[in-house]
């Protein structure tokens, strides 16, 4: 069978390398891909929010299932217009897909099915917005409503950042979104939980941390994520249990109620506070870079596994794992998340794949046999083993190999546990 994986990053190329794997698959798509992705498959250049041509080429390439990576397509509802014109697809429809597109929507499901979540405020415009921070203590948490590519949630110190930032939103900084969520700021430790979902049932697809801000120490703004790891220690069986009972659930249970349901990835975005489970927000896709850690662990065939979601027949399977565990630390451009230079030579060319120690790529493209960075991350520099501290040691031993003067990393990934 022919397959088509929609997206350009590093959790695009980390679930391309899986899909190499799998005996049923024929050939692999990727829109558009990165030159990661084209070591691989068949990178296809075309705009995957133009639905249209994406059919004409799903049509004309014989394509029989569409995985989609990203957020926005979900969101702009590339899993409805793929059904209507019968091609199988995995993923969240437009209303399930709310859950990440909206912050106000999710934070309304919370409190109709008493989710355990920080306490919020819904703002429509200034004026709410200055009557309503009356009710919070420092720091309090802005949150632009719709999607804002990691960048749309400010932990403000003081009133005048809070005023700042809800300002900047409401005059449109992202188009999607003409709302503010104010929030309180909890305290305790974040923990990314991820599941498969069908029509029917789950299964639980494993836990990572991620690591948002830019600097050490969890300074500077917040990033798509400059690293992560899995499993999560923090989220034992006791607690697993607790997330699936108070959060997950309930979730399921509220689209049931608007005859809707969920088929995908589910991200769930935690905070854990004197072992509770918090809802800070819901993903509907894989996490980047939480996936090119979670992947490498599995040893059942993904394919097989989405298979499985779209028949709606989870129930009948059991995951394998390996023991090893598994970090990545990301190779940012320079200037990320602010401005940074595209188009810079990173000479990776010599440097081989190891079974437990490889290059996925990100940000990057080719351009007359060279790569060449083309993103914010450009590169995620993954490890397995039995110890988070020798990972971490072998990750930075071989991105100081790599030597890419145009970039930067995080040296302390991994320092909850370590």
């Amino acid at each position: 069978m022919n397959i088509a994986l929609i997206g350009s990053g590093g959790r695009e190329h980390a679930l391309c390398k899986k899909f190499k794997e799998c005996k049923k698959i024929k050939k692999i798509f990727c829109i558009p891909g990165n030159a990661g992705t084209a070591e691989l498959a068949t990178n296809l250049n075309i705009d995957f929010l133009n639905f249209n041509l994406l059919l004409k080429s799903i049509k004309h390439y014989n394509i029989k299932l569409v995985v989609v990576g990203p957020e926005e397509p979900l969101v702009k509802g590339i899993v409805n217009f793929l059904e209507k014109n019968k091609i199988k697809v995995f993923g969240p429809n437009k209303f399930a897909s709310r859950l990440e597109g909206s912050k106000a929507f999710m934070k309304i499901i919370c409190k109709k099915y008493n989710i355990p979540t920080a306490k919020f405020k819904i703002c429509r415009n200034f004026k709410d917005f200055q009557k309503s921070i009356l009710g919070f203590s420092l720091p309090v948490v802005v949150k632009a409503d719709g999607l804002a590519a990691g960048k749309g949630v400010v932990i403000c110190k003081t009133k005048e950042q809070a005023v700042k930032i809800s300002k900047q939103i409401f005059k449109g900084k992202f188009k999607s979104s003409r709302k503010v969520v104010l929030e309180e700021f909890l305290t305790g430790e974040e923990v990314s939980y991820f599941l498969i979902v069908d029509k029917k049932s789950f299964i639980s697809f494993g836990s990572a941390q991620d690591h948002k801000r830019v600097f050490e120490k969890d300074k500077g703004p917040n990033t798509g994520g400059m690293g992560a790891y899995s499993p999560a220690p923090i989220i034992d069986k006791k607690l697993e249990k607790k997330i699936i009972q108070k959060i997950v659930k309930p979730t399921l249970k509220a689209l049931k109620d608007n005859g809707q349901f969920y088929r995908g990835f589910l991200y769930v975005g935690l905070m854990i506070k004197n072992n509770n489970p918090y809802l800070i927000e819901y993903n509907v896709r894989m996490g980047d870079p939480e996936c090119q850690v979670i992947i490498p662990r599995l040893k059942t065939d993904l394919f097989k596994i989405i298979n499985y979601s779209v028949k709606n027949q989870l129930k009948k399977l059991k995951l394998s794992w390996e023991k090893n565990k598994c970090m990545t630390i990301v190779l940012c451009s320079k200037g990320y998340p602010g401005k940074y230079k595209k188009n810079k030579i990173v000479g990776i060319k010599k440097i081989v794949d190891k079974k437990k120690l490889f290059v996925i790529h990100a940000g990057t493209k080719k351009i007359n046999g060279n790569i060449v960075s083309n993103g914010g991350r450009v590169l995620n520099i993954v490890c397995k083993g039995k110890s988070f501290i020798q990972i971490r040691r072998n990750i930075i031993k071989l991105i100081k190999k790599i030597n890419w003067k145009y970039g930067f990393f995080r040296k302390d990934i991994g320092w909850r546990v370590i």
